[in-house]
């Protein structure tokens, strides 16, 4: 019998995001054993993702999740992917009970306004030569 083996996580992220950029970074940081791949929503792949989600999509910006066959969008997939690094991280999942309207009206604010708290890249950012295998 064979046994299908998971594909790793995608954290699919607007790339010219300074915010969103930014906690690309902490997810490489936290993720010891490499579990997670990246792309950015501006590629052929985040393109494909956003049209494939089965989430509110109010625009571009919004980080997507793909895990298990499943898209999360918006504060699910910022919790999931606190949960799937582990750690003390985790912790935070508890979060996931709040109602998805509150978490996601939190969210929006913050995507309405990280242009403009955070900044903007003029291309979406390149990946070291360590990290180019873990981008799409």
């Amino acid at each position: 019998m064979r046994i299908a083996i998971a594909p790793k996580p995608i954290i699919y992220f607007d790339g010219v995001c300074n915010l969103c950029n930014s906690a690309v970074q902490f997810v490489v940081r936290h993720d010891k054993k490499g579990k997670f791949l990246f792309a950015p929503l501006q590629s052929d792949q985040g393109v494909t993702a956003q049209e494939k989600a089965k989430v509110p999509m109010k625009s571009a910006g919004t980080v997507l999740l793909f895990y298990r066959g499943k898209y999360y969008g918006r504060s699910a997939a910022a919790l999931h992917t606190l949960r799937l690094l582990g750690g003390w991280w985790q912790i935070l999942f508890i979060f996931i009970l709040v109602p998805p309207f509150i978490r996601n009206f939190v969210y929006d604010y913050i995507a309405a306004h990280r242009y403009k708290w955070f900044g903007k890249q003029e291309a979406c950012m390149m990946p070291t030569p360590e990290l180019k295998e873990r981008f799409l």
